[in-house]
């Protein structure tokens, strides 16, 4: 056992700082003003071979792996400080002596331009510092960094009273993960209880660390790729302080400290790492149809998926995407109908090409499943040993052999140059060159290879499965990129991953996997999905109506469609243990209610594509949860099933059995409208209200710039907003970049985008300001501003320096092409008019009228 009491030197070396210590030698790093690296390198070497960064600072071993996809940056330069400049230091900074106790000659300072680092000599420990001063890190004295008579490697960090956390990748249960021990095994969990199940599909060592003191947040990112486990104050002993514990089977801990203050400033600089939201298709964000029994027909099941799409257009249900369980591949094998990867049914599937043709011809996508595991008797076994694809056993020349789906199988080792190669061809033969530009990597978990020293290629250097099980995933999500770009370079790739390591984010859209069918997975799945998004994966939602149980009641099942229209992914998935099929019009007496929610979803379509850009480029999430938004309101730090969709749009479903109210607490110091009523709500207080099955409470928020669909949308691929409805809420200084381009192909890459910035103003002449950047002719014709305005109607109403008409006759306004009308219901400003199709200002000047001349 090693642990780190006692430090015997501390060196510049290079661009950052080596300490050595009578346990392991530790180096740090500035890697931005904002991002420190903290290293201990149990393993000894340091070296430099990620799978996992999109931007480093350093030489690294797996970058011609991941061109495209990473960039090198120049770190920063930090001092040590002279036994004068560290007095003078010290007095600014806050109790950063404290305990344990020492002297200025106890301690070595290292600062940077936003932090500085306090390094206690013995017992080792490290303190950090914003710039304010404000302690954001310490390390537990005598038990911070060591390695256990298990060799696995671990960092105990302090915690106190005022703290919360949140992210950790894919987790169960309450959002704040606070007292929480969790456990980082991806693992094939079907019908896991949304509550109470530790361990999902994901493996994102990071977390959010928010204070209800300072009411600011950091970040912890441990850079590792083995199992491990967090427990965040759960455990508990009286010697040393409250702590937290981050705990690995190997590698080193090799964390990157984030500073904030905010939120979304951590989110933005751990995305700057790990990578940003990949931009998908437009109609990623569409309905996405599903259900294992359809390729499961034994005969025609092809005609059966077509006629599923037809039907929806039938009742009125918008679609886009229909994602295709592994049936399609069950084929006949010695051991009996296998489900085999690469391969067809030709029974259930006669013509692939033609049905794909066939989907596309009606605006859908097609995601077929596919998987990383082969049954021995998998018909195209022999070819994948003979080319050396799949990972090695622990002992013996040959592949390691582990459970797999209906009996005994090999995995691919895609930490293989070689298979990487043959695996995308294997996709290209079998899949995209039938054209279809969509796959779905399923059961990508490794969970079956229970030998965790079976051996893998690590490009050529050797490696175990337990070290790289996690970040197969992920390489298998970027070849699935690849074999479609190299297809057909100019289309936009939509991959779909069960599993994934961090920054699974710049490859692919995810779900939690296959949730149970109840009112708590319903519930609970809301807070699985915002800790994702505090983990930069805003692609990302849950199987609506449940996958694996009896069929959902229809009470639950409304509810969750009205809930899953906000997910980022929306698809309705099942395999029902009942012989039923979870379908939108599984219910003749409530199929109305769901063909309204999801054309509702269809009418945010230009705000969730914009949120969607968003997050490409900052790392930001388009579901956020309410302490993001409102960070400086305490009360708002365990709400996990409220939320807000983007900065101007606070959800709260109804997602309790029966429910006849829900109550809404509104964040302090803000003001928020009813979608529908527009009644003012003030913040700092909680709301009941009354709601029947057809409710969806939303409110719109002070400063709100909400861009909806105008016409009616039943297909994004194919279908435009030619319409443009703006709901604003005036209130103070807001902004809102509106983001176009053709949905589908890789053009907005080279400028083929229009990104305007919708800037707005109150005031007694409110402004509305529109300015526009990129190549692409939008295809909105007409705009329709719904200004919340409760005080008074305006005076007049300028479009481009022009006034417009004023009706005071509803009927006239609405026969009119352009011009405003005040609704005194709604207490807000109607405004049409034609698009400019130019840089413009909306004026509306809400002025005393003197009618009386006096």
């Amino acid at each position: 056992m090693r642990v780190a009491n006692k430090v015997t030197s501390i060196e510049k070396r290079g661009s950052g700082f080596s300490i050595m210590t009578d346990a392991v030698e530790i180096r740090l790093m500035f890697m931005t003003d904002d991002i420190l690296r903290i290293r201990a390198g149990f393993d000894g070497d340091f070296a430099e071979e990620s799978y996992t960064l999109a931007m480093t600072a350093w030489e690294d071993r797996m970058d011609d792996v991941l061109t495209g996809y990473r960039r090198r940056i120049e770190p920063k330069e930090g001092r040590l400080l002279t036994a004068d400049e560290k007095i003078a230091r010290l007095a600014g900074l806050d109790h950063a002596l404290g305990y344990p106790h020492a002297d200025v000659d106890g301690v070595e300072l290292i600062c940077g331009a936003k932090m500085t680092l306090v390094v206690f000599r013995e017992p080792y420990m490290l303190k950090i510092f914003n710039e304010d001063g404000q302690l954001v890190h310490e390390d537990i004295p005598y038990m911070g960094l060591q390695e256990d008579s298990n060799h696995r490697r671990i960092h105990y960090s302090a915690l106190t009273d005022q703290d919360h956390y949140y992210g950790f990748g894919e987790r169960t249960g309450k959002i704040d993960k606070r007292e929480e021990y969790m456990q980082l095994i991806p693992g094939d969990s079907m019908g896991y209880n949304a509550e109470k199940t530790d361990r999902l599909y994901k493996h994102i060592p990071f977390y959010v660390r928010l204070n209800d003191r300072t009411r600011q947040a950091v970040g912890y990112f441990y850079h590792n790729t083995f199992e491990s486990d967090f427990d965040m104050g759960r455990s508990h002993t009286n010697y040393v302080r409250h702590h937290s514990i981050y705990r690995t089977d190997g590698g080193d801990i090799d964390l990157f400290f984030i500073n904030g203050p905010k939120i979304s400033d951590v989110i933005e600089r751990y995305t700057d790492l790990t990578g940003k939201s990949v931009m998908l298709p437009v109609g990623a964000l569409g309905y996405l149809g599903s259900s294992m029994y359809y390729p499961e027909l034994p005969k025609d099941a092809d005609d059966a998926v077509i006629d599923f799409i037809d039907t929806t257009r039938e009742e009125n249900i918008p679609i886009d995407g229909f994602q295709l369980s592994s049936g399609y591949c069950n084929v006949e094998t010695s051991q009996g109908l296998k489900r085999c990867t690469f391969t067809w049914n030709h029974d259930r599937f006669k013509d692939p090409a033609r049905f794909f043709a066939e989907m596309t011809r009606r605006g859908v996508s097609v995601s077929p499943n596919i998987k990383p595991g082969m049954l021995l008797c998998h018909p195209l076994h022999d070819e994948f040993v003979a080319r050396g694809m799949f990972v090695r056993d622990s002992k013996e020349d040959k592949p390691a052999v582990g459970i797999w789906w209906g009996g005994l199988g090999n995995y691919v080792d895609f930490t293989d140059p070689r298979a990487r190669t043959e695996w995308k061809n294997y996709v290209r033969k079998s899949l995209v060159d039938y054209g279809n530009y969509s796959i779905w990597n399923d059961n990508c978990e490794y969970d079956g290879l229970t030998d965790k020293d079976a051996r893998v290629s690590f490009e050529g250097k050797g490696a175990t499965i337990g070290r790289t099980k996690a970040v197969m995933a992920n390489m298998m999500c970027q070849l699935a990129q690849e074999a479609i770009h190299e297809a057909k370079p100019d289309q936009r790739a939509f991959v779909v991953t069960r599993s994934g390591h961090a920054g699974l984010q710049r490859y692919a859209q995810t779900w939690a996997g296959d949730n149970f069918t109840s009112w708590t997975s319903l519930k609970y799945n809301i807070a699985t999905i915002l800790g994702m998004g505090l983990c930069g994966v805003s692609n990302m939602g849950c199987d609506i109506g449940g996958f694996y149980g009896p069929a959902p009641e229809e009470e639950l099942f409304v509810r969750w469609v009205q809930n899953g229209i906000f997910q980022p992914r929306f698809s309705i998935h099942s395999t029902n243990t009942d012989n039923t099929v979870t379908e939108p019009w599984m219910y003749s007496g409530s199929k109305g209610l769901i063909s309204a929610a999801i054309h509702f979803r269809y009418q945010l379509s230009p705000y969730l594509y914009s949120l969607m850009r968003r997050a490409n480029e900052t790392g930001l999430p388009m579901m956020q949860p309410l302490f993001m938004v409102y960070q400086d309101d305490v009360n708002t730090y365990g709400e996990g099933i409220n939320f807000m969709e983007g900065d101007s749009l606070l959800v709260a479903n109804v997602v309790d059995q029966g429910a006849t109210s829900k109550e809404v607490y509104f964040p302090a110091g803000h003001t928020f409208y009813d979608f529908y009523t527009r009644e003012a709500y003030e913040g700092g207080e909680t709301y009941c209200f009354p709601v029947d099955m057809g409710s969806i409470p939303l409110f719109l928020a002070d400063g709100a710039i909400l861009p909806m669909a105008g016409n009616e949308l039943n297909n994004l691929t194919t279908e435009k907003v030619t319409g443009l409805r703006l709901l604003l809420v005036p209130s103070g200084r807001s902004s809102f970049v509106l983001y176009e381009d053709d949905g589908n192909t890789m053009q907005y890459q080279q400028g083929d985008y229009r990104r305007t910035v919708i800037e707005m103003e109150e005031g007694e002449r409110t402004s509305v300001k529109f300015a526009s950047t990129g190549t692409y002719r939008s295809p909105i014709e007409d705009i329709y501003v719904d200004m919340v305005h409760r005080e008074k109607a305006p005076f007049w109403v300028t479009v481009a320096g022009e006034q417009i008409p004023h009706s005071l006759h509803r009927a006239r306004f609405e026969e009119a092409d352009c011009g405003w009308y005040y609704s005194q219901s709604k207490r807000s400003v109607q405004i049409k008019y034609p698009n400019p199709g130019r840089d413009y200002e909306l004026l509306v000047s809400f002025e005393d009228i003197d009618l009386l001349g006096m």
